[in-house]
């Protein structure tokens, strides 16, 4: 018997629907682990469909990203440079992160949607605020980009999860073969790597844990360097 083909049409399927479903996927996998025959299958549609109602891959994915950045709460504009920006990452890593693959993209192509156009102006209001003056622009890049970057590590290895008792092993015994000659290299797979090799809650935890390093490190770095801060002055 042959197999029945969806309907070219389906009543009741908006734009919004394939975002929700497309969302729902991201969150499952990952941005780029899902097609758009697997989004037409969620949504028991042809294919055709999807491209009718949205069209490709790439602007479903704009979306996602779109629909994931709304979600976003800008932290209030009269707070200092330093507490705006350690609100906004800490919050946003619960945001961001359960949809691996947004991070790339914002990386990939910036934050060119409404939504996230008053995250940029107030942050960056903040920083010259702040004292950074022409250097507001890079502080806001470097921040930014530093916490997506850190997801990023985090989703790319996601997309290989499957094999982490595999290359959890591989990994530890490659580790005890050769710490034995480096007390840096076993303290360096004690207190980082091995959570992130066992995969699942463990490596969740560890990469938030680094992320929160990461901004604080960033935050620290930046208020140092800071054109109006003493340190920078005396250096």
């Amino acid at each position: 018997m042959a197999e029945t083909v969806a309907a070219p049409f389906h009543v009741g399927l908006t734009p919004e629907r394939v975002v929700d479903a497309a969302t729902d996927l991201t969150a499952e996998s990952h941005l780029l682990g899902w097609s758009i025959r697997d989004l037409a299958r969620r949504l028991n549609v042809a294919p055709s469909v999807v491209y009718h109602h949205v069209g490709g891959k790439d602007l479903i994915a704009r979306g996602v990203v779109e629909r994931v950045l709304t979600r976003l709460i800008p932290p209030p504009p009269e707070l200092e440079w330093e507490e705006w920006f350690r609100a906004l990452l800490l919050s946003g890593y619960a945001v961001i992160a359960p949809y691996p693959g947004v991070a790339k993209w914002l990386l990939m192509h910036g934050p060119t949607f409404p939504s996230a156009l008053p995250i940029v102006d107030t942050g960056i209001a903040a920083l010259i605020r702040g004292g950074f003056g022409d250097h507001a622009s890079l502080a806001y890049a470097a921040l930014l980009n530093n916490a997506m970057l850190t997801i990023t590590i985090g989703d790319d290895r996601l997309i290989h999860e499957d094999d982490g008792p595999r290359d959890h092993a591989t990994t530890m015994a490659e580790f005890r073969r050769t710490a034995e000659a480096s007390p840096g290299l076993a303290r360096l797979a004690e207190g980082f790597i091995t959570p992130f090799a066992r995969g699942g809650e463990p490596a969740a935890r560890q990469r938030e844990t680094y992320y929160r390093f990461i901004v604080e490190n960033t935050l620290a770095g930046l208020a140092a360097m800071n054109p109006s801060s003493d340190a920078a002055r005396t250096s």
